[in-house]
């Protein structure tokens, strides 16, 4: 049995429930011949020891996975790697160039879902990756991405406008993406248990309702307007836009002036930064 290891912030999920909740969640299409229909592609990150990868093979047309432990990989390959429908990719998925790899593998197709538990430590860089940036979105997305992610990352991806964990991250991936908290899991459900709990989250790559005119002025916003939560909004846009201005502005989105950043719903930051104009970067 290989032991985790702390440099790649490995805990093996052991909880039969979360799996349960994570394959429902991942509503997997199987291959149906007489239909002539495909089944779901699904991208693995991290699969480990390879517990949630055996529940995703019999269910799907084809499974990636994604490994960067050479040991965990000797294993998988040794366990799974006669199965037709899966495809072992050794490397740092951050770095990793996938469509490159998978034109010499004609039976792997680029993966239309991705069902993971990732590493806690690049979860930022891997919904990033996954999803794009608010300026350089994903221009093929994903169907649906089931993450296994630290809790207090979860409530900040499907907080609601007004509440304390809604923040710039919030605002950046529901721009892209629908967000929903699927289940809790505790520490206990892992082996060795981290010190925090975690949840399963799922995102959906949306059609953008409102698209920001200038999406690198409104990341800059998000950044100025964030970065002092307590502040008033139009204390920490004051370097971009007039006080006056601002407060005239948030009182058209029936806002009040006196709102802080978190206050404001992704429609309304999108909003207030196509109003204030597309003319500079910054």
């Amino acid at each position: 049995m290989i032991r985790p290891r702390k440099v790649f912030a490995q805990h093996w999920l052991k909880s039969e429930k979360a799996l349960d909740a994570i394959i429902q969640a991942a509503e997997c299409k199987e291959n149906d011949r007489s239909a002539n229909a495909k089944g779901d592609r699904i991208l693995e990150i991290g699969p480990g020891t390879g517990i949630l990868t055996r529940r995703l093979l019999p269910l799907v047309q084809s499974l990636v996975a994604v490994e960067i432990d050479r040991d965990l990989c000797q294993l998988l390959a040794k366990q799974l790697g006669k199965t037709e429908n899966f495809l072992l990719l050794q490397g740092d998925f951050l770095t990793l160039d996938l469509p490159s790899h998978l034109v010499a593998f004609p039976n792997f197709q680029q993966p239309n879902k991705v069902v993971a538990n990732i590493p806690y430590n690049i979860t930022g860089p891997i919904i990033e990756k996954l999803l794009g940036t608010i300026a350089n979105s994903n221009p093929e997305p994903f169907d649906s991405i089931v993450l296994l992610v630290q809790k207090e990352v979860a409530e900040r991806l499907y907080a609601k406008p007004g509440s304390k964990a809604f923040g710039a991250l919030s605002v950046r991936v529901q721009y892209l993406a629908e967000c929903e908290l699927i289940c809790t899991v505790p520490a206990a459900a892992f082996h060795p248990p981290p010190k925090v709990d975690s949840a399963v989250v799922r995102l959906r790559p949306r059609n953008i309702e409102i698209p920001a005119l200038n999406p690198r002025q409104l990341e800059n916003f998000l950044k100025l307007g964030f970065r002092a939560k307590r502040k008033m909004l139009r204390n920490n846009l004051q370097s971009v836009i007039e006080r006056d201005r601002l407060s005239h502005l948030l009182e058209q989105l029936e806002v009040n002036p006196q709102a802080r950043a978190e206050d404001l719903s992704v429609q309304q930051w999108v909003i207030l930064a196509n109003e204030l104009g597309v003319g500079s970067e910054e």
